[in-house]
């Protein structure tokens, strides 16, 4: 299984790879320019990796790490670093994700929670589904007693090209559970802005 896996990746990768190449050309450019020469494979090979998110299980990355514990406060993981491709013109979007949750009988590994976050980034993505698709994914696989999502992130479709606003920022959030109620989504948002000097 892992040595088809690997064949259809290659043949998935040549592909795109000849893709790139026709791109190049279409653009009115020489691809058997010395400097382009690997483009069409590097290309291909930095799309694969910025969509591997396809091939992931984010639940299963959870129940990998999940342990019974009886600790019922907030547990929060902020300043997760996430990079990915706007569907609407596949350039980058970038920025950090907090993420909370509180625990009713399971905890999970730290770690993975950055895992999930990855999963879905390293799709064709917007900012919003983003956000629903990692809250629900915690929220489904831990059952939590609530669950809590923010992303800020700048996205290069804004910057580079359209309205060229290279400052501007986009906020989404998400909550369940608990973090409806208005005192424990207030806390969260508090210490998701504390910054340490």
């Amino acid at each position: 299984m892992n040595e088809n896996f690997n064949i259809n990746t290659i043949s998935i990768t040549e592909q795109i790879k000849s893709n790139y190449e026709e791109i190049i050309d279409l653009l009115g450019e020489d691809k058997d320019r010395e400097g382009l020469l690997k483009t069409p494979e590097r290309a291909s090979k930095a799309m694969k990796f910025l969509t591997e998110g396809y091939e992931k299980d984010p639940k299963q990355i959870l129940q990998s790490a999940m342990f019974e514990e009886e600790y019922n406060e907030m547990v929060i993981v902020k300043d997760i670093e996430l990079y990915s491709l706007c569907e609407h013109h596949m350039l980058p979007f970038f920025g950090k994700a907090h993420i909370a949750y509180i625990p009713k009988g399971h905890i999970v590994g730290l770690s993975k929670i950055p895992r999930v976050v990855d999963v879905f980034a390293r799709r064709l993505q917007v900012q919003e589904r983003l956000t629903e698709q990692i809250l629900d994914c915690i929220n489904d696989t831990l059952k939590p007693d609530g669950v809590a999502v923010v992303i800020e992130a700048s996205h290069m479709c804004m910057m580079m090209r359209g309205v060229q606003k290279q400052n501007s920022t986009t906020t989404t959030s998400g909550f369940r559970g608990s973090f409806k109620n208005t005192d424990t989504r207030n806390e969260f948002l508090n210490l998701i802005q504390f910054r340490s000097s």
